[in-house]
């Protein structure tokens, strides 16, 4: 286990300890003195409460509701909690049609108000608290004028945020910044609060006290409490408003109390953030067959969920009382039944589904390929709707199900799961089905990481762990809160672990996310994928695609490709930070459910390496591209097929490739599969069937299993030679949850002995930087190995590795410096690209330097991209007119970058050279000046005249089509005695020139040169020239008499 998983675990012990710590007193409640109360409730009273990630995460914990019910047994509270992560006073982000603040407390009748702010607000800072000082009085006259309950004004409660805790880990801020704003804040709320007359509760002092007293975190991340913590916060909340320093019941009450709490809050928490809101009140809501909408259906199932909540209200009040009551859920209002608008061929108007062998039949497979069964629902019931699929360091392969899509319904039971599937004989063919997770809510996607898992259970996202070794987990932590589910079958999904240790997942249109971290409140409605450290509990968005995207994947060298399920179309991720999308394969059918990377020696070499994109729709299975470089880019072609079916319910959803080198592929096996197509409880939407099917190639032996959970380091180590990116993929994870100090010394001594000379230690030498950088710790000399490799995709990997580290190693130059520029001069256009990129990462003159040699090399479209981006990114035309304007020499890479890029202005000041008039002299619009001061320093550097250059420059622009007017205007200035010699270029000019410019300054300077228009009006009517142009010319004539001379000549012209 990681240092930072065991910490969490440390941490977030479930309720056994805390149970014997109320049992004997806490000690940490028993050492603050009994306060006088400060708030009476009345029987029947309905509290609300309402705020940010503080007040969303109590009612899981329940110990505020514990100790509200546990001291006021007579009174038949109502709790219901309107939490929601990232809320502010003024910002709540809600998807589209929630409801209002006001509209929530309405339908909860609020007669008390219990409210979290403050956290988010104070990220703003010293320069925010005027604002929130409004703010808050804001809120405060608002919330005072309503009529909650429909008779009286609310009694409000306001609380101030936590202290920041100081986890003295790298990974996490030591809170000392945050802390100093959230006590500004927190008299802030002081102040306000007490000029309005309301009861106002300070947690930050009394929390700091608990921090420094405790002997282990009360926070999971600083900033979110523990189970442990939020006994002790709500502890704090009883005495400040209460003066009850302990719970009068024993420790077996107090324990059924609170599971009784529970229970009922999972109904509220179920029916007030439901999953797939956009299809209960968002826009599809209002989709309707036969008369009935999506709304109708699922607005009467929030009805079912308020009365199930209700009544377990009524146990709680029993059991707050010493006794008990069954909840029986008897008074329910009746489903309404749904009619299908898509009928199968049975006699109900149901289909019929092939068995998982038959269904075989209707495949038809790649040369050499066959499939078989590995596992379905005929021999594991529990096997509905597979969503996800990843196999554990021990080479088990796990499948999360959703067979309550697109979201739990209350009047049946909580089977979303995640199972492990077993094959324990290796014949290929799943002998037992364990249920590593129950009753979780609408899994879109896990991943394992840090000795567990990490599982997208929407609007959450958790780490479990199985603490046990009975394969089940016994120990779950919400790590984030906010994730967004608005439109359930696009959020969180396609989990994956990077090199660079964040957890990616891809996200899609309508949902809007609200997370807090320990810097910063993440706010998203963008659509494509994002990104979450596990380790700094930091959130990003990280690559734009949609509108619904589905399936990422990396390949063993790190390179992302990113897809979008709606269109089907898919991108090469080349640079992320929120930016990008370039389709990187010709798109022939949509949807796509899953993309995948067939790696395994067991299939043959044209294999390797392609692409894999699970159809849906309009393709039923799985298509199979060709991975190519050119350049510094990336791109795939269609090749066969790996499968496809006849089977209209076969739905890949998910593809995998196994312990034992086998392509495993996830079928949803259901008729109706459209979101809009049909009412999101059309009866025929199956919740009986799921498959998992394994593709293998004929005669061509398995691959050696390996089994990885807790073995040696250096064992681990070993697997990353295997030629499966899946193996050394595992293996990474294994590691990942072993403690930092330990592992990274030992990965070292191992990785000491590899040659990277040789292709396969490479390779392994490469998965050991990544093992670095998943836990955060830069080792240069490594990458620096790593990056003398002879294949240009690890040296790649290298420079982008240490691009992730630039916040960290930036200070120190000399180590940086010598390999980014190497980067940046590699012959690999690929190696060059992610050079230029890392440069945006070391904002210095010394990374832009990687810019401009990277720019004096070959060019291709990707290239030029990434070069945009930096120049972007680096202000590379502002840095690089500082630098000329210091007066120090440019570096030959910064000269030739600033010939090709810089002003003639800036042109003008750099030493006197040849290339640098050239450049100057390429420019378009020079003023007449500088290009007389250019021509004529050009000519001293060449002994030539500057009349000839000037000529000369005259005809390169006119072939070229780059502008003539600056050197026309110059040659028009000479006295026509200079011009004498370029009589003959200038009737040239004069006929032949591709631009009417160039003629008509070729006819003016003829007739200065000749004094006289009778020369230039014999050349245009012996060669049948332009008397257009020729007439044209006439005003540009700089001398007056000559001038006047022509005007005869002119009138005469145009009368004949």
């Amino acid at each position: 286990m990681s240092q930072h998983a065991n910490r969490l675990w440390r941490s977030c012990r479930l309720f056994t300890l805390t149970v014997l710590v109320l049992v004997t007193g806490s000690s940490q409640l028993t050492a603050q003195s009994p306060a006088p109360p400060q708030l009476v409730l009345k029987k029947g009273d309905r509290i609300a409460i309402i705020g940010n990630t503080l007040a969303d995460r109590m009612q899981h914990d329940a110990w505020l509701d514990t100790y509200l019910y546990a001291l006021h047994p007579e009174l038949d509270l109502v709790v219901r909690n309107l939490g929601f992560s990232g809320d502010e006073l003024k910002t709540r982000s809600r998807e589209d049609n929630f409801g209002s603040p006001d509209q929530w407390l309405a339908k909860a009748k609020a007669d008390v108000v219990f409210s979290f702010f403050g956290y988010n607000e104070s990220l703003r800072g010293e320069a925010g608290l005027d604002g929130f000082r409004n703010d808050l009085a804001e809120l405060i006259d608002s919330m005072k004028g309503q009529k909650y309950n429909g008779q009286s004004a609310p009694t409000l409660v306001f609380f101030s945020p936590l202290a920041h805790e100081n986890h003295n880990s790298p990974h996490l801020p030591d809170g000392s910044q945050n802390n100093q704003n959230l006590s500004l804040y927190t008299e802030a709320m002081r102040d306000v609060c007490n000029s309005k007359s309301v009861l106002f509760v300070d947690l930050f002092a009394p929390s700091q006290s608990l921090y420094a007293d405790a002997s282990k975190p009360l926070t999971i991340n600083g900033i979110h409490l523990s189970e442990d913590g939020g006994r002790q916060i709500a502890g704090v909340i009883a005495n400040k408003l209460f003066g009850k320093t302990q719970l009068p019941q024993n420790a077996d009450a107090v324990d059924k109390l609170r599971s009784a709490i529970q229970d009922r809050n999972y109904y509220w928490f179920s029916r007030y953030r439901v999953v797939d809101g956009y299809n209960v009140f968002g826009g599809r809501s209002k989709l309707a067959w036969f008369g009935q909408s999506n709304a109708d259906v699922m607005m009467r199932e929030m009805e079912i969920f308020d009365v199930m909540t209700a009544n377990r209200d009524q146990r709680v009040w029993a059991v707050a009382r010493g006794s008990d009551i069954e909840v029986k859920d008897d008074n329910l209002p009746p489903e309404l039944e749904v009619k299908t608008n898509k009928p199968g061929d049975l006699a109900d108007g149901g289909y019929r589904y092939l068995g998982g062998e038959e269904a075989i039949s209707k495949m038809k497979i790649a040369s050499g390929m066959k499939v078989n069964l590995f596992a379905s629902e005929e021999k594991f019931p529990e096997l509905i709707n597979p969503v996800q699929m990843a196999v554990d360091p021990d080479g088990d392969l796990y499948v999360s199900v959703w067979p309550s899509y697109p979201h739990w319904n209350p009047v049946k039971p909580r089977e979303d799961r995640i199972l492990c599937l077993k094959d324990d004989d290796g014949d290929g063919v799943a002998d037992r089905s364990i249920i590593f997770a129950d009753e979780l809510n609408s899994v879109t996607g896990f991943e394992f990481w840090g000795g567990g898992m990490i599982v997208a259970a929407l609007p959450e996202l958790w780490f479990l762990k199985d603490t046990t070794g009975d394969g089940k987990a016994d120990y779950k932590v919400r790590m984030l809160q906010g994730l967004s589910s608005a439109d359930s079958h696009h959020s969180a999904n396609a989990m994956l672990l990077g090199p660079d240790g964040w957890i990616y997942w891809s996200r899609g249109i309508f949902n809007v996310a609200a997370i807090e971290t320990p810097t910063k409140t993440f706010r998203s409605g963008q659509t494509g994928v994002h990104r979450f450290n596990p380790r700094t509990f930091e959130m990003e968005f990280h690559f734009p695609i949609g509108p619904n995207p589905h399936g990422d994947v990396i390949d063993q060298w790190g390179y992302q490709f990113a897809n979008d399920g709606t269109s089907g179309t898919g991108s090469y991720v080349n640079i992320g930070k929120g930016i990008g999308n370039k389709q990187w394969f010709q798109k022939r059918v949509r949807p796509v459910a899953a993309t995948g990377i067939l790696s395994s020696s067991h299939f043959p070499d044209a294999n390797q390496g392609n692409f894999l994109i699970a159809n849906t729709i309009g393709f039923l299975g799985v298509l199979q591209h060709e991975v190519r470089y050119n350049g510094a880019d990336i791109t795939a072609v269609e090749i066969e097929p790996i499968l496809v079916s006849d089977d209209p319910n076969f739905r890949p959803t998910d593809l995998e490739v196994g312990n034992d080198g086998a392509l495993y592929v996830a079928d949803w096996a259901n008729a109706l599969i459209g979101h809009m197509q049909h009412n999101m409880r059309d009866p025929n939407r199956d919740d009986k069937h799921g498959r998992i099917y394994r593709v293998t190639y004929e005669n061509r032996p398995l691959v050696k299993q390996v089994r990885l959970a807790g073995k040696p380091v250096a064992e681990v180590c070993d697997a990353f030679y295997a030629k499966e990116n899946a193996t050394r993929y595992r293996a990474r994870i294994e590691l990942s949850g072993r403690p930092t100090a330990d592992l990274l010394p030992q990965v070292a001594a191992w990785a000491s002995t590899r040659n990277v000379k040789d292709a396969d230690d490479a390779q392994a030498l490469l998965e050991c930087l990544w093992v670095f950088e998943e836990h955060r710790m830069p080792n240069l000399e490594l990458a620096n190995r790593v990056f003398q490799a002879d294949e240009p995709r690890v040296r790649a990997a290298a420079i982008r590795t240490m691009k992730h580290w630039a916040g960290r190693v930036s200070e120190n130059v000399k180590d940086w410096q010598p390999m980014l520029l190497a980067a940046a001069a590699d012959p690999s256009a690929l190696v060059r690209a992610e050079a230029v990129k890392a440069a945006v990462e070391f904002p210095s003159e010394l990374s832009a330097e990687a810019v401009f040699i990277a720019d004096r090399l070959p060019l291709d479209p990707e290239m030029e991209t990434v070069l945009a981006y930096a120049t972007k990114q680096l202000s590379l035309p502002n840095r690089l007119q500082d630098l000329i304007a210091s007066g120090s020499p440019l570096s030959p890479a910064a000269l030739a970058y600033a010939l090709k890029t810089a002003s003639p202005a800036d042109l003008a000041k750099l030493p006197p050279a040849i290339e640098t008039f050239e450049a100057i002299l390429g420019r378009k619009d020079l003023p007449t000046e500088l290009l007389a001061s250019t021509l004529s320093g050009l000519a001293k550097l060449r002994s030539s005249d500057p009349m000839s250059i000037a000529m000369n420059l005259l005809q390169q622009r006119d072939k070229d089509g780059s502008g003539v007017a600056g050197v026309s205007q110059w040659l028009l200035q000479q006295p026509a005695e200079k011009l004498t010699g370029l009589r003959n270029q200038l009737e040239t000019l004069a006929i032949d020139g591709k631009e009417s410019a160039t003629r008509q300054v070729a006819f003016a300077l003829l007739i200065n040169v000749a004094k006289s228009g009778d020369p230039a009006f014999a050349l245009a009517a012996r060669r049948g020239g332009p008397l257009r142009d020729l007439l044209s010319a006439v005003s540009m004539v700089n001398n007056d008499s000559i001038r006047q001379q022509l005007y005869p000549a002119i009138r005469s012209t145009i009368v004949d």
